[in-house]
């Protein structure tokens, strides 16, 4: 994982989106990304955030190859630094690997960054996209938003407590996640579908990612309450 040599290209960054997933835990009807909230999509809050941020080159959003609601949801996601692929896949990891490709296709390089942000993170504030660039442009293995545990953590036991979780030093993993393309996309395929995130597929090469601190309105929307406290602090902006 080697930063670009004296005298080449500076390095560039892209966004990318997987948006493909179905969002069953979310409820509702169809995929969660188009659920309404404070009048818009879910993914469009999403994406006018990342559209915000001029170190991102551009952002790809990579769907599911049968998505049809896209361009009807989002209508305003246009330009040059707005771009589509329908390379979905049946999982976050091949989603992700599949728009690394789609990324080198459209001329990202190996040494290239590349910002992976869940859809469902629609309260991100451009703020926190430039301060994990800070922090990991010049890093040479990259890293992600993330929050240090502050609740006590139990282990359950068939729905009971069965033991306390020592919570020191454990952190919650957001998105962004920074890397180098051509080292996440090695990574990838070597951890396969089975990883829930890219710093796992970093961590399991052997690097150790940058832990850059995060912001607690940067949760994902999972359940159907999430949806609930996404609409209330996105008025409430």
């Amino acid at each position: 994982m080697t930063a670009p040599r004296a005298g080449t290209t500076p390095a560039r960054c892209y966004g990318l989106v997987p948006c493909a997933g179905t969002g069953v835990r979310a409820g509702g009807d169809g995929p969660k990304q188009y659920r309404p909230i404070a009048g818009r999509p879910m993914v469009a809050h999403t994406l006018g955030a990342l559209a915000t941020v001029p170190r991102l080159a551009a952002t790809l959003v990579v769907l599911a190859p049968d998505d049809q609601r896209f361009e009807r949801e989002v209508p305003q996601w246009a330009g040059d630094r707005a771009w589509l692929a329908r390379c979905g896949g049946a999982t976050r990891a091949a989603s992700v690997g599949n728009g690394l490709a789609e990324l080198a296709r459209r001329g990202a390089r190996d040494a290239d960054w590349v910002l992976v942000h869940d859809a469902a993170r629609c309260l991100l504030r451009a703020a926190w996209v430039e301060r994990l660039i800070d922090a990991c442009i010049d890093d040479a293995v990259g890293g992600l938003l993330a929050l240090p545990i502050a609740d006590t953590l139990k282990q359950s036991d068939g729905g009971r407590a069965g033991a306390t979780v020592e919570r020191a030093g454990k952190w919650a993993a957001q998105t962004p996640q920074m890397f180098r393309i051509g080292a996440l996309r090695a990574a990838l395929a070597q951890t396969g579908d089975v990883v829930t995130d890219e710093a796992s597929a970093i961590e399991a090469s052997g690097a150790q990612p940058l832990l850059v601190a995060g912001a607690l309105e940067n949760f994902k929307l999972t359940w159907p309450e999430d949806f609930e406290l996404a609409e209330r602090l996105l008025r409430g902006r």
